[in-house]
């Protein structure tokens, strides 16, 4: 049996942890931690920790996990770099899990990504496209962010450099050595991301469309159940999933 404590616990993800957890018999959610609940008072109950929060939040959550020898899967997006040098901190005394998703489909997406980038050769000009819900506060989403990395990977670019969020104006020809991200916004879009392949004459598009938060759940709390086996250190849902 797996225990567990969800932070973010009443955000959309929380509550979808929560359901799917009840249809697992190997994990048992032993607390559930939003804003104003104290994590320091259950934290031993469990044997990992599932943060959903708020990207402001996780690096304080990990310092706790880290402190009470407690694994961590981190579904959390858009931290700083001073809060991502913070969470990295723990890595020494603990396994996290830190994915942008843990769909198994998208992690079936970041695979082709690299396969179709590293078989079409530099011809192909690359452009990511993700779409979510109108109450998403971060973009571009952590698996835009993953997808171009990936990409910028393959072409031995850096992404720093290489990304070119939207287009306006007069911006001049599309250069070789460009990732185009690009982040919309509206109704109730669980998330939806597509990496462009584009050449003279033909066109590659891998597509996943995401109808349900129970798919990123479920990834999740297979995770949870994964890693508490693991030695410290930085793992994402490719390691759990044996796709590496």
């Amino acid at each position: 049996m797996t225990r567990i404590i969800i932070t973010g616990s009443k955000g959309r993800m929380g509550q979808a942890l929560i359901s799917c957890a009840k249809n697992i018999s190997e994990v048992e959610v032993v607390g559930t931690i939003d804003q104003g609940d104290d994590l320091r008072a259950s934290i031993e109950k469990c044997d990992v920790v599932i943060d959903f929060s708020f990207h402001n939040a996780t690096a304080g959550i990990a310092a706790l996990c880290g402190q009470h020898e407690k694994a961590l899967v981190i579904g959390t997006t858009g931290h700083s770099d001073t809060e991502t040098f913070e969470i990295r901190k723990c890595l020494e005394k603990i396994p996290i899990v830190w994915a942008s998703n843990y769909s198994t489909g998208v992690n079936t997406l970041f695979w082709l990504t690299r396969k179709a980038a590293e078989i079409l050769g530099p011809a192909f000009d690359l452009e990511v496209i993700e779409m979510h819900h109108r109450l998403k506060r971060d973009a571009p989403s952590g698996t835009a962010k993953t997808l171009a990395e990936i990409l910028a990977e393959v072409r031995h670019l850096h992404l720093n450099e290489a990304a070119r969020h939207g287009r306006h104006g007069i911006v001049g020809e599309r250069t070789p050595g460009e990732i185009g991200i690009h982040s919309l916004r509206g109704g109730d879009v669980v998330g939806d991301h597509t990496v462009v392949y584009a050449n003279t004459g033909e066109r590659l598009e891998l597509t996943h469309k995401a109808s349900s938060r129970d798919t990123f759940a479920n990834g999740a709390l297979r995770a949870a159940q994964w890693v508490v086996q693991q030695k410290p250190g930085l793992y994402d849902m490719q390691d759990v999933l044996g796709l590496k």
